[in-house]
């Protein structure tokens, strides 16, 4: 069966909404100033900054007003508790795989995070499976991890379609392994000059439309 091989963070999930659910509950918890919000999303990166740098910022940032805990709470639970999935991108999953795709996710990150994040929004029963960089040792763009990936559903990589927000970690991981890619744009426009997407789309929803509606 064709492959997907789909993107978490900011492509089949919000992460980034979810991240300031979570931070504002935790300022106004602990009666921490609202306008922090934009010193803490600044610093989290889109969750590209290291855990261990972004808790030394908190705990620098508030000493004694917060406790270690609160912020290992935060940074470990907050995304997955405040979490959804977007109604379209059930739809779309569905479909894919009632048109004989099998979806897997492809991830970055830590796997006890990653993977409450996919339980808590059911996307375990829409996807085949899923590849967790900190679990196969290897992560995106190196291409082990899309390896890893089609390997644990027993299905061919050579067809397969890669779908995420990154350039460099999704797009720029399809390009080296010469497969065909969706990069999910959200309005930003692409600037990489060495390689570029086969197609671009608004969000997850079109993209897995485009990339099944696509012939061989």
């Amino acid at each position: 069966m064709p492959l997907l091989l789909i993107d978490l963070d900011n492509t089949l999930v919000d992460r980034d909404a979810a991240f300031r659910r979570a931070v504002s509950d935790f300022l106004a918890e602990h009666g921490l100033p609202a306008s922090d919000l934009s010193w803490v999303m600044d610093r989290d990166a889109s969750g590209y900054a290291a855990r261990r740098e972004l808790a030394a910022a908190l705990t620098g940032r508030y000493g004694s007003a917060v406790s270690t805990s609160a912020v290992r709470d935060l940074l470990d639970t907050g995304v997955a508790r405040h979490v959804v999935l977007a109604h379209d991108t059930r739809e779309a999953l569905g479909l894919a795989q009632a048109d004989g795709w099998t979806c897997v996710i492809v991830t970055n990150g830590r796997t006890a995070q990653q993977e409450a994040k996919i339980r808590s929004t059911g996307l375990d029963r829409l996807v085949q499976g899923w590849a967790v960089s900190e679990a196969v040792g290897s992560k995106k763009p190196e291409p082990d991890i899309f390896r890893a990936a089609a390997a644990r559903v027993g299905a061919p990589l050579a067809d397969a379609w890669i779908i995420g927000d990154s350039p460099q970690a999704d797009i720029a991981g399809a390009n080296a392994l010469g497969l065909r890619s969706v990069w999910v744009a959200d309005g930003r426009p692409w600037t990489q000059d060495s390689y570029r997407p086969t197609h671009t789309a608004h969000d997850v929803a079109s993209a897995i439309h485009l990339a099944i509606g696509t012939p061989s």
